[in-house]
């Protein structure tokens, strides 16, 4: 069976946004279609459907995203290895949705090889179902200190021997460089697995980088398959790396002003992409360093990886201060996953199980308590808000468990069972459920008590319909029939 490895001269290069725009142009030709991401690092995870067995496990983002392009279900084995940051030195290991411990940086380098079986395993299963397996590569192949035991990139693809292109982002504005010196750093075997390459983000007249194109072949040998302008659908896309919210992410001119604060760990910001496209609303992420806005109508507390350290991140910024006296100037604040853990009275961690064992006061403001403890909660689920009965989809995936009086003033109802908290007054609200703000009947709902209107899409709609004008692109600027041979498709 076809398959065709993407991988980039750097992070934040497009290799996401390219493999999901490839598996919908190939979809789009009548093809099964899966994606595969051998090894992923990110915080911003997705709940898959369940396996033949029943059980349902986590993957990067990038890779569910890629499976709606993909018009399939996301399934663990597209994502057999994510590793989610706790902090600087250590990550969360999830293997095939599952998770296994928590590693240092330095003893993972020590593990990821013998972790190669289970991804050639997974990658396997899905050539097995598909006509062609589109792969995306992870950082850069010219890291050759991380060369030894990778699965990542050139580790896999010799492996499984799967035919790479790479890609260049010229946004970056050393993209001859870029390419020409990942030739030169590769050893010849990994060298030989590269049959193209592909530049990314261009702005302007495209004739005008014609003589660069030439020069990148004359210097590597390699085929050029094209270029793509830059991708501004890309913007309704969920993101799967912070890398993204460096610049600050920031709609303007609505009346009703929401404000997120950036998390150290913060995870699942995805959550948030409806927002951005609201016209009726001005959202934006406060990055570290900044007060939370004096007149925000809402802030919303998102999800993080290590609650309790993002909790004492969130008080070393006065975050805490600008919460409060937001509060009492009649603000609303709204908790979701760790965000909601903050909320309550006291957090728990007894065990260590998102880093350091220990415990601390949250902010007060829900009447309830989290311990963190027990096995991870991962399911796809839909429910009503409450009181409005508006309808949501969306999924939990979180450690801990959270009670208290709040409880009894659920946010909304999942299964005909009471789910989240709210304050006596309304004001103050927290749940676990993440792809809260994705349908437009909900949105509408949480929206109309802040005096706002919904533009009444559904972000599903948004992104797929995003996806579809990305292949259009594609088409007309990669070489596709060329990028379909080195697959095996012809």
């Amino acid at each position: 069976m076809a398959a065709l490895m993407i991988q980039g001269c750097g992070s934040d290069v497009g290799k996401s946004v390219l493999v999901a725009g490839l598996c919908r142009v190939f979809a789009n030709r009548g093809l099964k279609v899966r994606p595969f991401k051998p090894q992923n690092m990110s915080n911003n995870a997705a709940v898959t459907a369940p396996d033949a067995e029943g059980r349902v496990g986590e993957i990067g983002r990038a890779q569910a995203l890629q499976a709606l392009a993909c018009r399939t279900a996301p399934t663990v084995d597209m994502n057999p290895v994510l590793l989610k940051p706790q902090s600087d030195v250590g990550a969360q290991l999830v293997v095939r949705g599952r998770v296994e411990g928590t590693w240092k940086a330095a003893a993972y380098q020590d593990r990821k090889a013998s972790l190669l079986q289970v991804v050639l395993d997974s990658f396997e299963r899905l050539r097995a179902e598909a006509d062609i397996v589109v792969v995306e590569g992870a950082g850069s192949p010219a890291e050759i200190n991380l060369r030894a035991g990778d699965i990542a990139n050139m580790g896999f693809a010799r492996a499984a021997d799967v035919p790479v292109v790479l890609v260049g982002d010229i946004d970056r504005g050393h993209v001859i460089a870029a390419l020409v010196g990942a030739r030169a750093v590769l050893d010849e075997d990994d060298r030989a697995m590269i049959k193209g390459f592909l530049i990314n983000k261009f702005r302007g007249d495209p004739d005008l980088f014609n003589e660069g194109r030439a020069e990148i072949v004359r210097r590597t040998g390699w085929a050029d398959l094209g270029m793509a302008p830059w991708l501004s659908d890309a913007r309704a896309l969920p993101a799967e790396d912070t890398v993204v919210l460096d610049g600050g992410v920031r709609s303007g001119g609505g009346r009703v002003r929401i404000a997120v604060p950036m998390l150290s760990r913060i995870a699942n910001f995805d959550d948030f992409d409806p927002l951005r496209h609201e016209p009726g609303v001005d959202f934006g992420f406060v990055p570290p360093g900044q007060a939370l806005p004096g007149n925000a109508d809402l802030i919303i507390l998102p999800g993080t990886k290590a609650t309790l350290a993002d909790l004492a991140f969130l008080r070393t910024q006065g975050w805490d201060v600008d919460i409060a006296a937001h509060v009492r100037r009649g603000g609303r604040v709204l908790g979701v996953c760790g965000g909601y853990q903050m909320l309550g009275r006291t957090i728990s961690d007894p065990d260590g199980v998102e880093g350091v064992a220990g415990s601390a006061a949250g902010l007060g403001l829900l009447d309830v308590e989290t311990l963190l403890a027990g096995d991870k909660t991962l399911r796809r689920m839909g429910g009503r808000l409450s009181p409005s009965g508006a309808v949501f989809d969306g999924y939990e995936i979180h450690i801990g468990r959270t009670d208290g009086p709040a409880t009894a003033r659920p946010v909304a109802e999942i299964e005909d069972r009471p789910h989240g908290a709210r304050s006596a007054d309304g004001r103050i609200a927290g749940l676990y459920v993440h792809g809260l703000f994705d349908r437009a009947e909900a949105r509408g709902a949480l929206l109309g008590e802040l005096g706002a209107v919904s533009d009444g899409t559904d972000q599903s709609v948004r992104v797929d319909q995003a996806l579809d004008r990305i292949a259009a692109v594609l088409e007309s600027r990669f070489d596709i029939p060329a990028l379909a041979r080195i697959a095996g498709l012809t």
